[in-house]
């Protein structure tokens, strides 16, 4: 199977059970792994038949801009507006990660969700 892959976007953004995390913010952490139909771009060589990264990250950000309490909702909502914007996307793999996650009394280096749709 073909694929995209995008890893180590980073983001500021406000997204937590937590009303402090949702007015402080946290740094997060993406990565995707886009299955399409690639064949059409490799004959082709033109943009307009495979998946724009450019435009792969401008819908992330633009969903991480939404505040959401959970991870697992805001990475259905990311795969499922790349899978619209790009109908060449058979099925999307994310890793959407929240560095330094408040934990009482404790310290972790991130909470993650992994996700195939």
């Amino acid at each position: 199977m073909q694929y995209i892959e995008l890893k180590g976007m980073i983001f500021y953004a406000y997204h937590g059970v937590m009303e402090q995390e949702r007015k402080v913010g946290n740094t997060f952490t993406v990565d995707l792994k886009l299955h399409a139909d690639l064949s059409e771009a490799i004959q082709t060589d033109r943009l307009e038949n495979t998946i724009n990264y450019a435009e792969v990250y401008n819908i992330v950000k633009e969903e991480l801009a939404i505040p959401s309490q959970l991870l697992e909702h805001l990475a259905g909502r990311v795969v499922k507006h790349l899978k619209q914007k790009f109908p060449v996307i058979i099925s999307a793999e994310i890793r959407l990660a929240k560095l330094n996650p408040p934990v009482l009394g404790g310290d972790m280096k991130e909470a993650a969700v992994v996700m195939k749709l």
